[in-house]
């Protein structure tokens, strides 16, 4: 079905991405052609069933475990084949972009279970969409968000994150975590693309009920905030992924970063350009320094715990768009050297996966806590790090990193 892949090609774009990082800076192309040939290596070793959906591959090992549509990550590899797509023209990459898209579907046609369908169908349709204007994606965006919205609590004014049972979330309360930001995208798109208004309504709501609660007086972030489901008041601030209720947990200040700059885009309104860069600032204050942060900025034992590539990938894309909106010049260089500076780490020897695996990133940490996915290569590293090359790509271009589309 696909042209076998030679070591050599294998060999030649790694050496690419390796050139530019010796140079100090990143070649977008380069780093690109990096991630298609890993890409065709993925998609010949696909299995057939009804788990074929890369999610991540433990630390050591060679092979991806697989899921189904029904995994929260289920929507980064489909938005992966369309990111390579856009960056490479390689209409491969499309046909299988297409084909793992529709085997999210479903999505669109049941219950919200969680607040992941953002991840799961704007990533996946979304992007198709904006690439194809194929109308069924469209209405399967639209679908979704509708879906979506059904978890929105007006007492509370934010979107109940996971329906059910969580250790330490006081079920049946309402809680929301900071993941849930990047969901608003969904909803923000189609309030503009044929949906409700009160979409709109809802993204806007939950990002400033998020601000005035989920964030600690230096704007690092929480992980989750439970709140009373029948008067919306918060009751606590707690960690499910980080290392503790106060520590800053890396992800989830990526999520932030990148949700806030997403708002501001959405909404052009000032209090969320301001407060993307407030949390962007301590963030970016508290980096070692290769810029890829440890999984939790707070764990005691730091320089001898796991880093997260998936957060430095999240955050080199979202300060690539953060710098065209910071209107005063010299925060603006800043903010794209940081990216650049990044995803020129991210492009090295120690984190591109090259020959070891197929997946493009190595040392993302997923869920430290519960001993899963730590210092792994994983799915939603892959999608971010592509996300950025392509924006990196538009930007040297002069192109508008995030077209609206109708």
């Amino acid at each position: 079905m696909f042209k076998k892949i030679s070591k050599i090609s294998i060999v030649s774009v790694v050496l690419l991405c390796q050139v530019a990082y010796v140079k100090g800076q990143i070649n977008p192309d380069d780093a690109l052609a990096y991630c298609s040939v890993q890409a065709q290596k993925t998609l010949q070793n696909i299995p057939f069933s009804s788990a074929n959906i890369p999610r991540s591959i433990p630390n050591g090992e060679a092979n991806w475990r697989y899921v189904n549509y029904q995994d929260w990550c289920s929507g980064f590899w489909p938005g992966i084949l369309w990111y390579l797509f856009e960056g490479t023209k390689n209409p491969l990459f499309k046909k299988q972009a297409d084909r793992f898209s529709k085997e999210l579907t479903p999505l669109s046609q049941s219950k919200a279970i969680d607040h992941d369908l953002g991840f799961q169908i704007f990533n996946s349709f979304g992007n198709g969409y904006r690439l194809s204007r194929n109308p069924e994606y469209k209405k399967i965006v639209l679908a979704t968000a509708d879906t979506l919205a059904t978890l929105y609590n007006p007492k509370v004014g934010t979107i109940l994150s996971w329906p059910r049972p969580v250790p330490n979330m006081d079920w049946p309360q309402h809680n929301t975590i900071i993941d849930n930001m990047i969901n608003l995208e969904l909803l923000f798109w189609a309030s503009k693309n044929g949906g409700s208004k009160k979409l709109y309504d809802i993204a806007v709501s939950h990002a400033l009920v998020t601000m005035d609660n989920h964030f600690r007086s230096d704007f690092t972030s929480y992980h989750a905030v439970v709140y009373d489901k029948e008067t919306g008041k918060k009751i606590k601030g707690i960690t499910h992924q980080g290392y503790g209720d106060d520590s800053m947990w890396a992800r989830g200040q990526s999520w932030a970063i990148y949700g806030y700059t997403m708002c501001y885009r959405e909404t052009k309104n000032p209090l969320f350009l301001d407060f993307a860069q407030k949390v962007s600032d301590v963030y970016l204050k508290k980096l070692p320094a290769d810029a890829v942060p440890y999984w939790d900025f707070n764990d005691p034992a730091i320089s001898n715990v796991p880093r997260d590539a998936s957060a430095a990938a999240v955050v080199a894309s979202a300060l690539l768009e953060l710098s065209t909106f910071v209107k005063e010049k010299t925060k603006a260089t800043f903010y794209k050297n940081q990216a650049i500076r990044m995803l020129t780490t991210l492009s090295s020897p120690d984190y591109l996966s090259g020959s070891l695996n197929d997946a493009f990133l190595l040392h993302s940490t997923g869920n430290k806590p519960a001993k899963s996915e730590i210092d792994a290569s994983i799915i939603y590293a892959d999608y971010y790090y592509v996300e950025a090359l392509v924006r990196l790509m538009k930007l040297n271009k002069g192109m508008k990193l995030v077209a609206q589309v109708k």
